[in-house]
C-alpha cells in the first residue's frame, strides 16, 4: 500500500518580495504627497494661482492637491484589471513609470507669467495623472 503525503508548495511570491514592492510603491506615494503638500504650501499659490488674496491662491493650490484623490479609484479599478490581464509586476512598473514622469513634467511646467492659466490646467491634468497612477500601486 502507497499513501501520498501532501507537501506544502511554497508560496508564488516570497512574502519578502512582496513586502519589499509594497515598501517601494508607499515609499514613493508618501514621497509624492509629502513633496507637493510642501510646495502647495510655500510655492504653487505665487506660481500658478497668483489671484492677489493668498487664501484664495493657497485653497486653489490645494485644490489641486486634493484632485488626486478623485483619480485614485478610476487609477485602481483600470489598474487591476491590466493587473489580472497582463501580470501584477508590468503594471506596477507601468504605474510608477506614470508617477514618476508626472512629478519630473510638473518641475518643468511654466508658470502663470509665462502661459496664463494654462499652467494651472497642466498642474491639475498632471496631478490627476499621478492619482490615476497612485490607484494602481
Amino acid at each position: 500500500m502507497t499513501s501520498s503525503v501532501a507537501v506544502p508548495s511554497a508560496p508564488a511570491n516570497p512574502r519578502s518580495r512582496v513586502i519589499t514592492a509594497s515598501l517601494v510603491g508607499t515609499t514613493i506615494e508618501f514621497y509624492d504627497f509629502y513633496v507637493y503638500a510642501t510646495a502647495a504650501v510655500l510655492v504653487f499659490p505665487a506660481l500658478f494661482f497668483p489671484t492677489g488674496n493668498e487664501t484664495t491662491s493657497l485653497l486653489a493650490s490645494f485644490a489641486v492637491f486634493g484632485a488626486a484623490m478623485v483619480a485614485r479609484p478610476l487609477g485602481a479599478v483600470v489598474f487591476g484589471h491590466f493587473g489580472d490581464r497582463f501580470g501584477r509586476k508590468a503594471t506596477l512598473v507601468t504605474s510608477l513609470l506614470t508617477m514618476g514622469i508626472a512629478t519630473f513634467v510638473i518641475g518643468l511646467l511654466p508658470t502663470v507669467n509665462e502661459i496664463g492659466v494654462w499652467a494651472a490646467v497642466f498642474l491639475l491634468v498632471l496631478r490627476l495623472a499621478q492619482g490615476f497612477a497612485l490607484g494602481g500601486e
